[in-house]
């Protein structure tokens, strides 16, 4: 029997989501122990919507997996709660069709950015990138809308990163502002690895009035070569996975 299961975690002592050689701690790696341990040491591997990187944290994260156990839904979720670190946790588990992936049937992600310009708070700083520094927001602003539409983001992408085709559609791209703290929100078809680092890293750069708003569009449209601005992984959050109602049995 196929399921989806819907997670959160705080992903600051971990090296990312999937799993990883030389023992590395991943969260992939904790879920699959405890669903193999669950079922009898026959290993269980889980597929998800995506790969997160080291520090990224979720609120919304899901896989699918494939276990043939006679198991009611709650008491599957309440073993595997059980059998992991209190930084991961299972929020939901539902029977999918056995076609279903949790990666390529998936029809939209939502991640949130989080930046404090004020004061250093050592409460949120595995979660709020501690920045210190006033931007100009309205430059901002005007800058992350470039990114809304189906682009080339190759320019957006870590180096060693190769991939067959580097587009991809954002649906929805917005800055909130609460107090001193700025949430960058986006949310597309899929992202590729560090790719909203770079672009809020790159919208940084505008706050900071080094380039124009129009240097996002430039970047689009490949005129401006090799300009990365990756910033730290512990703002970075996925918020949620949407999928079609008609790929799963509800």
């Amino acid at each position: 029997m196929r399921y989806l299961m819907t997670f959160c975690y705080n992903g600051s002592k971990y090296n990312g989501y999937q799993r990883q050689p030389g023992g590395l701690k991943t969260i992939q790696e904790e879920l699959e122990n405890a669903l193999t341990y669950i079922n009898g040491g026959n290993f269980v591997e889980i597929f998800a919507s995506g790969r997160t990187d080291k520090k990224v944290h979720a609120l919304g994260q899901t896989a699918h997996f494939d276990l043939d156990l006679d198991i009611s839904l709650e008491k599957l979720k309440r073993a595997i709660n059980s059998n992991i670190s209190k930084d991961i946790h299972v929020i939901n588990i539902q029977i999918v069709n056995s076609n279903f992936h949790a990666r390529y049937d998936a029809i939209s992600k939502k991640y949130i950015y989080s930046l404090n310009m004020g004061e250093y708070n050592p409460l949120e700083k595995d979660f709020v990138l501690q920045y210190g520094k006033k931007l100009n927001i309205d430059l901002m602003e005007k800058a992350i809308k470039y990114f809304v539409g189906k682009h080339n983001f190759q320019l957006f992408v870590g180096g060693d990163t190769k991939k067959k085709s580097y587009e991809r559609e954002i649906f929805d791209a917005y800055i909130d502002k609460q107090g001193e703290k700025l949430n960058f929100t986006f949310i597309g078809d899929g992202f590729m690895q560090y790719q909203i680092r770079n672009m809020v890293g790159t919208l940084i750069k505008i706050g900071q009035k080094k380039f124009l708003p129009e240097k996002i569009k430039s970047m689009l449209e490949g005129k401006d070569k090799n300009l990365i601005y990756c910033i730290d992984g512990c703002g970075l959050k996925l918020v949620e996975v949407k999928y079609e109602s008609t790929f799963l049995d509800l």
